[in-house]
């Protein structure tokens, strides 16, 4: 009797010890968006697919190096949604196509249609983001595709129920247009400038209910009686009557390309109406890409830090054609990619040294792409890439280190690309009389 004690005494030891290293949940449950939001982490909570073209996000911050993404976790002003953005980069760009909900008659300076809101009802997932904004009363959810922005706002009852559209918001504006085509659908063109010289994004937009009223502004001026207007600063604006709870949704497709490209990405990505239906596809998509990785022993705390880290991993390079896989090349010219993705997006100082040893590992056939897209910036703008953002080359930082990115994935077996063609790139944008390259030259 007395050997019976010591064994019944490891076999509880040995289960608590079983118990105590449990099956994680499924690795998308554990990721939060606003880890990064805050200090100077420069990263976004909104809607977004792995690797995806639209990045629908909240703009909460209009300048400044802590609001480089957009967003800053300890603001309480919301000026709208827009369907760009960079995550966790040092200096600031993107944020086109403002979308603001608001009540009243239409305004079109950001100080009088943004809506303060509390963070208690702020709620971010990977693929959803939400927001209640106080001042209309309205509440605000988004989810996405690769290429499509997906709004849904439920409004209170309502005679002056509004959609601001502002084409102006955060970067120079060289040119833009704006056209409503019938009483569900507009679409438009944004060309600006801020880090990148030449970014243009066109877009096509498609109501869930038809507006009763439309408007457009040139400089913040309605012109009367016209459904389409060109500028540098044009912003548009919807009308519906709503009852109380009314959802009103939008869905809202990009292209770098033209028109048609935005038109269709929407219908290829969302033919029909569903908003719960594409945020599931959004969750899943996230799920999959991150249970590349499985990890188990750890705590909920440790699962959370880990896996939000990986979904910021995921969310760029980001893919920069169209569904009939057309594309802006840099160019700035028209391609039809052949026999690879084209992306967008290289931060290639910041990702050399273990962002992109970590795709060769787990991300093998999009690594063969991210290759291939920068030998085709060599091909059509005579240099590998140094720091590539919507096929602008921005110049930023020293070296070149796409040198380093290709020469990695060759040395591990990573073959799907021509090797002649890269080394002759390689050793061609090598001996460039680039900053800190001519040090290298001088002593190797």
């Amino acid at each position: 009797m007395k050997r019976v004690f010591p064994l019944l005494i490891l076999a509880v030891v040995f289960l608590n010890a079983c118990q105590t290293e449990k099956e994680p949940a499924a690795p998308v449950s554990y990721v939060n968006p606003f880890i990064g939001t805050d200090a100077h982490g420069h990263t976004y909570p909104g809607a977004a697919t792995p690797f995806g073209m639209v990045q629908l996000t909240p703009q909460t911050r209009l300048d400044g190096w802590d609001g480089c993404s957009g967003y800053h976790y300890t603001d309480s002003i919301m000026y709208g949604f827009a369907h760009t953005a960079l995550s966790g980069t040092g200096v600031s760009d993107y944020g086109d196509i403002l979308i603001m909900p608001v009540l009243g008659e239409p305004v079109f300076d950001n100080s009088e249609y943004s809506s303060p809101f509390k963070k208690s009802n702020e709620k971010a997932e990977a693929g959803y983001y939400k927001v209640f904004l106080d001042k209309p009363g309205v509440l605000a959810e988004m989810t996405a595709t690769s290429r499509v922005g997906y709004h849904r706002y439920t409004f209170p009852a309502s005679d002056a129920a509004k959609i601001i559209i502002d084409l102006k918001h955060r970067d120079h504006v060289f040119e833009s247009w704006i056209e409503i085509l019938s009483d569900t659908e507009i679409r438009g063109m944004r060309r600006s400038k801020n880090w990148a010289d030449n970014m243009v994004w066109y877009f096509h937009m498609v109501f869930s209910k038809p507006f009763s009223q439309t408007g457009i502004t040139v400089n913040d001026v309605i012109v009367p009686e016209t459904s389409r207007a060109e500028g540098q600063n044009i912003k548009a604006f919807v009308g519906f009557e709503t009852a109380k709870g009314e959802v009103i949704e939008i869905k809202v497709a990009l292209s770098a390309v033209d028109p048609e490209g935005a038109y269709k990405n929407l219908v290829a990505e969302i033919p029909e109406w569903g908003f719960e239906g594409i945020r599931k596809s959004s969750y899943d998509a996230w799920n999959n890409e991150l249970s590349k990785i499985r990890v188990k022993g750890g705590t909920d705390d440790q699962y959370t830090v880990f896996y939000s880290a990986l979904y910021h991993s995921f969310l760029q390079p980001n893919i920069f054609m169209d569904v009939d896989r057309r594309y802006r090349g840099i160019d700035k010219q028209i391609h039809t990619a052949e026999n690879f993705t084209n992306y967008t997006v290289f931060s290639l100082w910041d990702t050399y040294r273990a962002w992109h040893p970590l795709m060769t590992i787990i991300e093998q056939k999009r690594s063969g792409d991210f290759i291939k897209t920068m030998l085709n910036m060599y091909e059509k703008g005579g240099l590998l890439p140094v720091w590539e953002l919507a096929a602008n080359e921005t110049w930023c930082m020293i070296g070149n280190h796409s040198i380093s990115v290709i020469a990695d994935a060759w040395m591990k077996g990573l073959r799907d690309f021509d090797g002649e063609k890269a080394l002759k790139a390689m050793l061609h944008s090598a001996t460039q009389d680039h900053f800190g390259l001519d040090v290298y030259q001088k002593y190797g």
